[in-house]
């Protein structure tokens, strides 16, 4: 009663049995573990929330001697699965979940949808470049010359996992390549 809409706003900060059994069952966390990430989150964003701003801060604890902008920006967007512009709760666990705990082929397809910034479902060297700039900001890689040059990078990539010579890489091979290529990995997707 009273209310305009029909359907009740979820409060962010309350973390319902719903919620916890979704997180049960799409984790490896327990829930003890789940209450106590939960009251730590509270912590961090007493409204229950985290925006792109208060992301990019935390990322650049993480990250002091580079520039996270461009690549928190790209990381956000995938943890926002529903698109509101802000991580709850629940994006945000399971966000971490598969980049601590998840197997190396969940981790390869985050790292993927992270590169695939339209969306399409393929990445094509315009949108590697662009990541590739922002691993460089982040990590405050100053050389880019030579092969290091994000072109020239992008370009050896291609070689590497573009199998159809297509001109883009597609989930599968951007995977599949990552996978058999243990320093190419390591570059693209190092916490794989």
């Amino acid at each position: 009663m009273g209310n305009k809409s029909g359907k009740k706003k979820k409060d962010p900060t309350v973390l319902t049995e719903e919620e916890i059994q979704m997180l049960l069952a799409n984790t490896k966390y327990t829930r003890e573990q789940i209450i106590q990430w939960h009251n730590g989150f509270l912590k961090d964003c007493p409204k229950g929330e985290l925006d792109k701003k208060k992301f990019t801060e935390v990322y650049k604890e993480f990250y002091p001697q580079g520039k996270a902008d461009k690549f928190c920006g790209q990381v956000f967007q995938v943890f926002d699965t529903d698109h509101s512009g802000k991580i709850d709760f629940t994006e945000f666990l399971i966000a971490i979940s598969v980049s601590a705990q998840g197997d190396v082929r969940k981790k390869l397809s985050l790292a993927f949808q992270m590169y695939d910034s339209n969306r399409n479902g393929k990445i094509d060297k315009k949108e590697m470049q662009k990541i590739i700039i922002a691993i460089y900001d982040l990590l405050g890689e100053t050389n880019r010359k030579g092969d290091n040059d994000p072109k020239q990078r992008v370009e050896a990539i291609f070689r590497k996992l573009d199998r159809d010579n297509n001109g883009s890489l597609s989930e599968e091979e951007f995977v599949d390549g990552c996978l058999n290529d243990p320093i190419l990995m390591n570059f693209l997707a190092p916490n794989a």
